[in-house]
């Protein structure tokens, strides 16, 4: 997955998702329900990093492979919505087959 620039993108969209997934279903949760705050100090924190190397991961995808507004635009919108990065990699499998 790592030999491509496209399993370079689609490897940093799983770790940025999953981690907004343990941020919102895990950390939160634990916030508020159990008292214990520190859990989201810590995986907000890990979650900002790889959100900050994902934005990084799609400037690299988009000047290595001459990425399209509308796949750049959908990288950055999906980091956004949970689940939405493994809905793009659909796309991104189906449009990038060989890559």
């Amino acid at each position: 997955m790592l030999n491509t620039t496209i399993g370079r993108f689609r490897l940093s969209g799983f770790v940025e998702g999953a981690s907004l997934l343990i941020l919102l279903f895990i950390a939160m949760p634990l916030k508020y329900m159990a008292g214990f705050p520190e859990a989201v100090t810590v995986v907000g924190s890990l979650h900002g990093f790889f959100f900050v190397v994902y934005v990084l991961v799609i400037g690299y995808t988009t000047l290595k492979i001459r990425w399209s507004f509308k796949w750049v635009f959908s990288a950055l919108a999906v980091a956004f919505i949970p689940f939405g990065n493994l809905i793009l990699d659909r796309y991104i499998k189906r449009s990038f087959p060989v890559q």
